[in-house]
This record gives C-alpha cells, structure tokens and sequence, in this order.
C-alpha cells in the first residue's frame, strides 16, 4: 500500500473520533481529504474492499451525528464505485458547516456587542454595580480576549473607574505580556490614581519592549510632571523630541522641564 494510501486510510478512520470529540468540521474535512487521497491512487482489489467499508462506516458515523444532522438534513448516500459522489456530498457538508460556524461567531458577535453596550449605559448612569456585574460576566465568557478587556478597561477609564480599568488591563496583559500599549494604558490609570511609583515600573516594562515610541516618552513625561519629577520629566520629554522633533506637545514639556530644573 503507498504512503497515501496510508494517510487516506488514517484520516478515513479518525472521523468516528474526531466527531466523539465535537469537531464536526474537522471530522468531515477528514473523510473529505482522506477520499482526495484514495481517489487519486491506484488500488489492488482487495485495499478497494478495504476502503469501501472504511468509506461505509465513515459515512453511517456521520449519518448518526445529531449535530451533523442539525445542520445538513439530507442522507448522506455513498455506494462503493461512486466515490466522486460522495466527494461532492463532502465539499456540500463543508460549505453547509462553514456557514452555520459564520453564523453562530455572528450570533455570538451581537451578543457581545450588545452586552458591552449595555454595560456602558450603566456606566453612564454610575449604575457602578449593575456595569460591573455585566463586565465580569463578559471577561468570563471570553475568557482570553485582552482586546475586550481593554475595551472595557477604557471604558472605565473615562468614567473615572480608575481600580476597575486597572484591574482588567491587569487581566489583559496576562492574556497579552507583551502588549506595549498595554502597559502604555496601565500607565497612564496609576497616574491617575496618583500611584505613581507602580505606574513608573509598568512604563519601564514597556521601555524594555521598545524605546523607539516618542508617545510612549511623552506619556512617562506626564507622569514625571505630575510626580514633579523635573530631571526624569526632562530626560523623557528629550527622548520624545529626539524620535520626533515635530512633536510639538513633547516640545512644550522638555521646555517646561528645564525652567524648572534651572
């Protein structure tokens, strides 16, 4: 037997499997490649028997499935020599499955969209708990969107929730280490709750990911500012300027610095 006709036969038997596990479309796209396979090799007599009952067994397991069944209705057919029909039957099944998947993430899209709306109104209401209760319940069913949790976090934010907005971003970066504007977003909420030696170590993590964010320089300047850290202020206000001379913002405050220093 060749190597593909191996491989064929490998997928062929993982669809029982594949389907015991939950992963119809993994499952059907086995019985749909391992059939390519079969398809394009030649075959003695008693591999073709082999393969029509392998094909047999497969097509009753997907037949039996109620999931499959909840999604494409009609009888999978398949009679040994007829192969290219059922080949036909698969590419169907795939693109009936690829659908009701588009579906449901849609589905499943409004719903977030909808939750995320309505905890702002809650927020904009100062209905802290009610906001706070909508939230959670979101950070828990998608459990490692940091995007989402950063949203929330802005959210937050401009309510002038600053623990809250701390407390997801905190949650956001463990799903994402290594998200600068992260740390950038941490930053500027410790400042704001006036914890300004915690907001200064998150800025250094960001530094250690990249120096070359003349906002990032600016934003550590904010924080130096309201620290009245005027040297440290100074120096990352320069380093701002130095990225981008045209900054006029960071301009202003490397000016400011050093009347005070001097």
């Amino acid at each position: 037997m060749s190597n593909q006709l191996i491989q064929s036969r490998k997928r062929l038997n993982s669809v029982s499997t594949l389907l015991k596990k939950g992963k119809y479309m993994p499952a059907v796209q086995a019985l749909h490649d391992g059939l390519i396979l079969f398809l394009k090799n030649p075959v003695m007599k008693n591999e073709r028997v082999e393969f029509e009952d392998i094909l047999t067994k497969a097509t009753q397991t997907l037949n039996n499935d109620k999931k499959i069944r909840e999604v494409y209705p009609l009888i999978i057919n398949y009679e040994p020599g007829k192969e290219r029909a059922l080949l036909d039957a698969m590419r169907e099944l795939l693109q009936e499955l690829q659908k009701d998947i588009n579906d449901s993430v849609q589905a499943i899209m409004a719903q977030k969209k909808a939750a995320i709306e309505k905890g702002q109104e809650h927020l904009d209401n100062e209905q802290w708990d009610d906001a706070k209760k909508i939230f959670d319940q979101l950070v828990l069913d998608f459990g490692g969107d940091a995007d989402l949790k950063a949203d929330i976090a802005d959210r937050y934010l401009h309510a002038g929730r600053y623990k809250e907005a701390f407390h997801m971003l905190d949650g956001a970066l463990k799903d994402d280490p290594n998200a600068i504007h992260l740390y950038n977003r941490i930053g500027m909420v410790l400042r704001k709750m006036e914890d300004y030696e915690t907001a200064e170590k998150y800025y250094l993590k960001a530094l250690s990911l990249t120096s070359e964010d003349e906002y990032l320089h600016y934003n550590i300047g904010r924080l130096y500012y309201d620290w009245k850290k005027w040297d440290k202020m100074a120096l990352a206000a320069q380093r701002a300027v130095n990225l981008n001379p045209e900054f006029a913002e960071a301009v202003k405050m490397l000016r400011f610095a050093q009347k005070k220093l001097s």
